[in-house]
């Protein structure tokens, strides 16, 4: 399972700075405007400790982690929507991405310049996200205009779409995200072709100084502290970003590897066995589950076994989060 988030922000806000902190990979981070043309992608393992201590259990040769995919796009300003900067290829990157990783300049610093000569990140924040809603309402009033011929033929799936639409180009006008449409999902999956900016998940990253720390701001009418990121908050970035793309982990162990894979929060066994081949779905028999922990209490999997920590389970299963899986095919 490929999975992405971009890194998106004013420019000069520090977004290839953590692009760089994030994959250990060599990116420009001068001082000025633009100086990332094309999205730079790098591969993030997912830290998690479950793996290694299940590699050790089975004494593996090899661990593979979960990744994320993070793109690191250049910096979006007024106008983008309308082709300032490099506005359309900005939100072309944008658009191709799973979720959102905005990323919010707080420190001061007069020597790294600012497009606004001013640091306000509420400003920054309105800024980038009514580009998003502004390139979006041009993609839904297009895709409405289309649908016209086939609504006036009273077209079931035509007439479906264009009341969805409707509904998300309301709250688009209100210079509100689409989020905020509260679509379910069903109906998210009929515009999906569309893939909506201010539909994509989104996460703030903060980027501060020591002389931030304690500091209080307001975004979307919430309250968030600040404390500078080193280290350790790399890591609760990535797993934040993994939770919001509302994935979950099972594993695979043995002495030839152990093995982190990604599947959708609520993946039957069927499906969650296609992140190893896609095979696994229609070939499916049954699933051999215990939980990591259970199995490394057990100390062995017949010891596992023997304390009915091993299950049998059938196509309905819905594979949980730390699960252990043997699959039958």
């Amino acid at each position: 399972m490929s999975l992405s988030i971009g890194i998106v922000g004013l420019p000069n806000v520090g977004k290839s700075t953590l692009f760089n902190a994030l994959t250990k990979k060599s990116v420009p981070a001068e001082n000025y405007p633009f100086c990332t043309i094309d999205p730079s992608v790098g591969i993030v393992p997912v830290p998690d400790e479950r793996l290694w201590k299940l590699s050790e259990f089975s004494k593996s040769v090899k661990t593979i982690p979960a990744v994320i995919e993070f793109v690191d796009i250049a910096g979006l300003v007024a106008g983008a929507s309308k082709g300032e900067g490099l506005g359309n290829k900005f939100l072309t990157n944008i658009r191709e991405v799973d979720a959102i990783l905005h990323m919010v300049r707080v420190f001061e610093d007069p020597s790294v310049i600012h497009v606004s000569n001013k640091v306000d990140p509420m400003q920054d924040i309105g800024v980038i996200n009514l580009e998003l809603v502004l390139a979006d309402w041009e993609t839904v009033t297009k895709r409405l205009s289309s649908l016209g011929k086939d609504v006036k033929k009273n077209d079931k799936e035509a007439i479906l779409e264009e009341s969805i639409l409707q509904k998300v180009g309301k709250v688009l006008e209100e210079g509100k995200m689409a989020t905020v449409a509260e679509l379910n999902e069903e109906e998210k999956f009929k515009i999906k072709s569309l893939n909506l900016l201010t539909l994509k998940p989104m996460l703030y990253a903060l980027n501060v100084s020591e002389a931030n720390k304690n500091v209080d701001i307001k975004i979307n009418g919430l309250s968030v502290k600040i404390d500078p990121v080193f280290e350790k908050g790399f890591d609760d970035l990535i797993k934040k970003s993994y939770e919001l793309l509302g994935l979950d982990t099972y594993f695979t162990t043995g002495e030839d590897e152990t093995r982190a894979w990604t599947i959708k929060h609520g993946s039957t066994a069927p499906v969650a066995g296609t992140a190893i081949h896609n095979d696994f779905k229609d070939k499916f028999i049954r699933a051999e589950v215990v939980y990591f922990q259970d199995l490394l209490d057990a100390g062995s999997y017949a010891e596992a076994r023997a304390k009915g920590k091993v299950r049998t389970e059938g196509k309905d299963y819905i594979v949980k989060d730390g699960d252990v899986v043997e699959f039958k095919i």
